[in-house]
């Protein structure tokens, strides 16, 4: 039977992430160092010393690691009070990519590999990147068209390539590269950004910049690395990536439920103060109803979240429940931001409040992780398979 029920280390978290969100995070919104391509590293590095002071550094991770050992419910409770700011999840070291390779670095690297790469992550002392998105129609929703290849010279290896819409490649301590290392095969390899073979092309013009480093192009070009980068085995980036991607996909609709909720609440102030035709705005229907709606597909987002994490907690991959998801919640939560900007009017789409930042930042929540339609395409498929099995085993006569 599914349990939602939540722990009191999960409540006392979650109203401590609230009251630091609220009264120590927001403060920094204004803040000069806020840049157009990502966050300014003394910004960064502000922010998450408060975040230390507080005990709220990496919640996510365990204990050994300087975390609370949260499981995936728990966590959804934790970032989605972190994500009521976009500065949130930067402060509390709980943002993409950082969260997800911690999370693979903990699965999967060596403990020398995790001692050197996932300690100074998870302490918040660095940042990291993950390398496999590629222009020129390599690899993007479909991982199987990767182009970048690394090949075996002597005792290591060495791996040529371009990627893109690399977040936080700039100023990044490592990255996760994946490569083909032959046939239908990739690996996964780590290796620190300033390495020689990478260079850093130019940092991406985007719709959102609330990242720190921004999204980068990246060329690869004889980046030799030693056989103990490989991060697991040879040969199985592919299967890696799955192990990242669900809790990865997850973590993105906790953080964006929190955005959105905070786009809500300041659409719901605005709307129950400010008068228009004698009556205030909430008390026209046109107003009333869309933020009624914004009520419901927030609760729906919300227990779709938490249904993905139970599962997770469970021992399921919940490959195909965290598509649901990631797809639902990305188009919900991106129509909640989108009638904000509404019921806020000419506001809305100024920089006077955070709903206009917000909205510009979710957009690309419907890209990234798996466009909408690659997620329904997926899925199509998986009902399609099923149907097919079931004929296959139904009996005759």
């Amino acid at each position: 039977m599914t349990d939602f029920s939540r722990s009191a280390r999960e409540i006392d978290l979650e109203n401590r992430t609230r009251r630091f969100v609220r009264e120590v995070v927001i403060p920094f919104e204004s803040d000069p160092r806020l840049a157009a391509q990502g966050l300014a590293p003394e910004l960064v590095r502000e922010l998450r010393a408060a975040a230390k002071a507080a005990g709220l550094l990496t919640p996510q991770v365990a204990e050994e690691w300087g975390g609370h050992g949260l499981d995936h419910r728990e966590t959804a409770t934790v970032l989605r009070a972190a994500g009521y700011s976009l500065l949130g999840p930067v402060a509390m070291n709980c943002m993409a990519p950082d969260e997800g390779n911690m999370h693979l670095l903990h699965k999967v690297a060596t403990p020398e590999q995790q001692q050197r790469f996932l300690a100074p992550l998870a302490a918040g002392e660095i940042r990291s990147a993950f390398l496999m998105t590629e222009p020129d129609g390599g690899a993007g929703s479909d991982p199987e068209l990767l182009q970048s290849t690394a090949r075996r010279v002597g005792g290591d290896w060495v791996i040529d390539g371009r990627k893109w819409l690399i977040t936080g490649a700039v100023g990044a301590g490592f990255g996760i590269v994946m490569a083909r290392t032959g046939g239908q095969k990739a690996t996964m390899f780590l290796t620190p950004m300033d390495a020689p073979g990478i260079t850093i092309e130019r940092v991406l013009d985007t719709l959102d910049d609330a990242m720190p480093g921004g999204h980068a192009v990246i060329r690869l070009e004889n980046l030799r690395v030693p056989d103990s980068a490989v991060l697991g085995e040879v040969d199985e980036g592919f299967r890696y990536a799955q192990v990242r991607l669900a809790p990865a996909r997850l973590t993105h609709c906790m953080r964006w439920w929190g955005a959105a909720q905070r786009a809500h609440d300041i659409a719901v102030d605005y709307a129950c103060r400010r008068q228009a035709f004698g009556k205030t705005l909430i008390e026209h229907e046109g107003v009333g109803f869309m933020l009624a709606r914004n009520e419901v597909d927030l609760r729906q987002t919300q227990l779709l979240i938490d249904w993905v994490a139970w599962l997770l907690d469970n021992g399921s991959r919940a490959g195909a429940e965290s598509s649901m998801a990631k797809l639902e919640c990305a188009e919900k939560l991106y129509g909640v931001v989108d009638r904000c900007v509404q019921v806020l009017g000419g506001l809305g789409i100024t920089g006077d409040t955070q709903v206009a930042r917000i909205f510009r930042e979710i957009r690309a929540f419907r890209i990234y992780d798996g466009p909408t339609e690659v997620h329904l395409w997926s899925l199509a498929r998986r009902l399609q398979r099923q149907y097919l099995e079931a004929r296959t085993h139904a009996p005759t006569g």
